[in-house]
């Protein structure tokens, strides 16, 4: 059985605020060791239950956080940016099952860090469905018939992926007080959660389906500000819906439609507000 495991920053254990997940501040050295070692409580629990290759994407901010001397050491590790296909870099039809591991609620929702890849964005939908980056990316898997079997975060991302992903394994490793305040395990409890949680997981994939996309999906985002919204509108096949800051785009497929998605973030992100 081979896996892939995609790992965001904001959803990890004991990790509150921006400080643990920006490179330039105080805490972040400290956020990266727990995430490794959360990121490996999780592989070990895949080993143990007989999978034979564990495939891990580092996909928080740059993609370079995670630390590749103290990963485990049977797993091949993703890192770096720039990635065509960002969160999901890596994620084929050759895997049986996808986890997602310290992520976060979509930016219209409570949650702990919550938002959709950048903070200009307000929300994401693949035709009239609203999603996030754990949307998104589950999209991505279903569009090579590869469940999601596990979502490990806080409590909101779990009811988000509840809602969206019938029989989904959740293990919730902090509670949202608000977005930048949290009720949460000690790593060594979370670890003892999230290797059970990924035992559970795999015995339960069978009863997981996975998220199918539509077919030839319209891509549509909502941004903070009209500026952002004409900075996306710059990438060919885009229009701004009239009298909003929502950008559309018809793709082809999901895949298309992904990175779509990321070269409109991206070039949103160059808004001024001076």
């Amino acid at each position: 059985m081979k896996l892939y495991l995609s790992v965001d920053m904001e959803g990890i254990t004991g990790l509150p605020d921006a400080t643990f997940v920006d490179s330039s501040k105080h805490n972040y050295e400290r956020g990266r060791k727990i995430m490794t070692e959360e990121t490996n409580y999780v592989i070990q629990s895949a080993f143990d239950n007989k999978a034979s290759e564990v495939v891990v994407n580092d996909s928080h901010s740059k993609m370079n956080n995670l630390l590749v001397e103290h990963i485990h050491p049977e797993a091949q590790l993703i890192t770096g940016d720039v990635k065509p296909y960002s969160m999901v870099q890596g994620l084929d039809d050759s895997f049986e099952g996808a986890i997602f591991l310290g992520y976060h609620s979509r930016a219209d929702q409570p949650g702990v860090m919550s938002h959709s890849m950048t903070f200009g964005v307000r929300n994401f939908y693949i035709d009239d469905v609203a999603v996030g980056e754990l949307g998104l990316n589950a999209y991505v898997a279903g569009y090579y018939d590869v469940p999601l079997i596990m979502v490990a975060g806080d409590d909101r991302v779990a009811k988000e992926a509840e809602q969206l992903i019938p029989n989904v394994m959740t293990a919730t490793v902090k509670e949202s007080i608000s977005r930048s305040a949290v009720k949460t395990l000690t790593p060594r409890k979370a670890g003892e959660l999230l290797r059970t949680r990924t035992d559970e997981a795999i015995h339960n994939i069978k009863n997981v389906k996975p998220l199918t996309p539509p077919a030839s999906p319209t891509l549509r985002i909502e941004f903070a500000n009209y500026g952002q919204a004409e900075w996306a509108n710059l990438m060919p096949g885009t229009e701004i819906e009239p009298n909003s800051t929502t950008v559309s785009f018809k793709s082809k497929d999901i895949l298309e439609a992904y990175q779509a998605m990321v070269v409109m973030t991206e070039l949103a992100m160059r808004t001024s507000f001076s």
